[in-house]
């Protein structure tokens, strides 16, 4: 058994986490990351579309046109706030999850199936079919936890394959047994209007979601920074070897942390449902779970840049669609923007770009 050499804890080789690669002095780097994705973006546009100045017109100012364009933006931007928490909070003990997908969707369809079993039960019937979606996901993504605290297996493989375990699972569901018979969509009856959140900026589809989704930024960054559970989070990731000098419980929190990361998964698919969409549409999550993790690598799983870095995948995404609307050019445009974005935030390049920046500093 090791022990703790004389004049204080022993000498920790720096740690080479994924948690190490930014720090809440990001600013600079996301505006590197912006300024290279949108130059992306001129040139994808002059390449190959007719009408470049039109594309791009609608590409930058197409979502704030009206009320309608504008509100859809800042909801699409809802499950990637979560997501991003989730991925940030895992990643505070040095865990990653990958299996954003499948908990978004199996804790929209859980949070689903609740609601109409409730559907008399107003608002406690919200919210217990908000929470039983919540804790559906998060148990799926502990089980990820539990396997890394207990035989150290990779959480990144556990995760994604449970997830797409759970995507198949729900696929089943809804095309099978939940299936509503009066609509032609692949998708379970609504839930009942009583349930449903409140709209914001009708008539889009912002719900009173959003402030939800503020309000558990605010939470997930008082409980990171100022909570002993938080503190141990930190330090786990930090350096798990002298967390453990410590006498911190890093196996325990592996679980814990894993947990409230598809909890909070699961929530952004219960208030998709809520707000949006009333009804668990067959795979309506797909791409949410990659695009709350680049958010989240952006962010530098710092919980309050989440916000930025989700409003501008949201952006991104909504000025996609419109240009494709008013112009020649595809949606897939979106995706190569994303995937530059999801390079850059992920580059060793970036990562030594920052660690410089932040060592003048």
């Amino acid at each position: 058994m090791k022990t703790i050499p004389r004049g204080g804890p022993p000498d920790i080789q720096p740690s080479y986490r994924l948690t190490n690669i930014f720090r809440p002095a990001f600013f600079s780097g996301v505006i590197i990351i912006a300024v290279i994705a949108l130059l992306a973006l001129v040139a994808l546009a002059c390449i190959f579309s007719k009408t470049p100045g039109r594309t791009l017109f609608f590409f930058f100012c197409g979502p704030f046109r009206n009320v309608y364009s504008y509100g859809n933006m800042l909801n699409s931007a809802i499950p990637l706030i979560l997501g991003g928490l989730g991925v940030s909070i895992a990643m505070q003990t040095g865990s990653l999850n990958l299996g954003g997908e499948g908990q978004i969707y199996s804790g929209a369809f859980v949070a689903t199936i609740t609601a109409l079993a409730l559907a008399h039960g107003g608002f406690a019937g919200a919210l217990i079919a908000l929470l039983a979606g919540a804790f559906f996901a998060g148990a799926a993504a502990a089980i990820s936890g539990f396997c890394k605290a207990r035989w150290n297996t990779n959480e990144l493989i556990t995760s994604f394959l449970l997830s797409n375990a759970l995507i198949l699972m729900v696929n089943y569901c809804v095309n099978g047994p939940f299936l509503d018979p009066e609509t032609n969509l692949q998708s379970t009856r609504k839930i009942a209007a009583g349930l449903r959140l409140p709209l914001i900026l009708p008539p889009s589809n912002l719900s009173a979601a959003l402030i939800i989704a503020l309000i558990m930024v605010i939470v997930v960054h008082i409980f990171l920074k100022r909570t002993k559970r938080g503190y141990e989070f930190r330090m786990a990731g930090a350096n798990e070897i002298f967390a453990r000098y410590g006498g911190i419980n890093t196996r325990l929190n592996t679980v814990i942390a894993m947990f409230f990361s598809g909890a909070l998964y699961g929530l952004a698919g219960g208030l998709a449902i809520f707000g949006t969409y009333y009804g668990t549409i067959k795979e309506f999550s797909a791409g949410l779970g990659w695009n709350g993790l680049a958010a989240a690598l952006i962010a530098g799983f710092y919980p309050p840049a989440v916000i930025p870095a989700s409003l501008f995948f949201a952006w991104i995404s909504s000025g996609a669609k419109i240009a494709m609307q008013n112009s020649d050019i595809t949606f897939e445009v979106a995706s190569i923007v994303q995937a530059v974005i999801f390079f850059l935030a992920t580059s060793i390049v970036m990562r030594n770009l920052l660690n410089r920046k932040e060592k003048r500093q």
